[in-house]
Parts: C-alpha cells; structure tokens; sequence
C-alpha cells in the first residue's frame, strides 16, 4: 500500500518588500526565532552558504521525543522560491517550497508543504490525532512572529 501524501498549505501577506522577506527566510539561523519553545528547536550545523545542495542540521522534541532533522536546499530561486527537503527525520517525505511574491510594499509568502508518514495506518491514524493539529500551530506561531518581526517594532525582537 503506498502511503497517503498530505499537503498543507499556508499564504501570508508581509508588510515588507520583497529582498527584504527573503532576506529574512535565507538565514537558516531564523528557524529558531520561528520555531514555537515547545518543539526545543536546536540548530546544530549551518552551511556557510545557502545554495542548492546545502545541508542545515537540527535537533528537536516532538511530543518529548528528541528528533534528529537534517534538510538539503533543493531549489534556490532568489528572490522568489526555495525548496527544503528532509534526509533524515522523523517524516517519510517532507518537502517544503517556499514562495514570495512582490505586492504593493508588501510581501505574498506562500508555504506549501508535501509530507508522508511513516508506519503505514499508524501514521496515518497519528495525521488523524495530532499531526495535522501540530503542523497547524507551528505555522500559526511563525505566521504570528512573521507579522511581529515585520511590523512596525521590526528588529527590536
């Protein structure tokens, strides 16, 4: 049986230009500051610069857990896309593309995340229960320190 793939997705719009927005989003070191305190986010390596092939290793909790995560670049399209795509964690397939889109001084983010499971009716029963549910509030998190970061108050966080 192959295993369900389930997409989420997420559009913002951030009151920032566009160099600006990627600017932002190409520093591997802001995962942290997006990254709810609950998942104990931890980078572990960084390349030395973002490019297609270039690993960022991490470590996190996922339910208190400790998880293992290393991510490749995939795509690199500056300053309007990038792709991340998991080696190692605790998914079967995480691919995360990254969208921007210049609007009127402002910024149109567009995450669209592809994911699968691994154990078969078990991780589709975990989707089910709360995976869904976290995936959902990571992003909200982000959406809100994006919106803080960007705000008037922007890098006084």
């Amino acid at each position: 049986m192959q295993p369900k793939e389930f997409v989420f997705k997420e559009t913002t719009v951030i009151p920032a230009p566009l160099q600006e927005v990627f600017a932002f989003f190409s520093k591997p070191e802001n995962l942290q500051r997006l990254t709810p305190e609950f998942l104990r986010f931890r980078i572990v390596s960084i390349p030395p610069e973002i490019k297609p092939g270039a690993r960022i290793e991490y470590r996190l909790r996922i339910h208190r857990f400790p998880v293992k995560w290393l991510t490749e670049i995939t795509v690199w399209e500056p300053p309007h896309r990038f792709v991340d795509t998991q080696l190692k964690g605790p998914y079967r397939k995480w691919v995360h593309e990254h969208r921007f889109e210049a609007l009127d001084g402002s910024t149109r983010m567009t995450d669209t995340v592809q994911y699968q499971l691994p154990l078969g009716i078990l991780g589709h029963l975990a989707h089910r229960l709360y995976v869904r549910k976290d995936i959902e509030t990571i992003f909200q998190y982000r959406r809100e320190v994006i919106q803080k970061y960007f705000s008037s108050e922007r890098g006084r966080l």
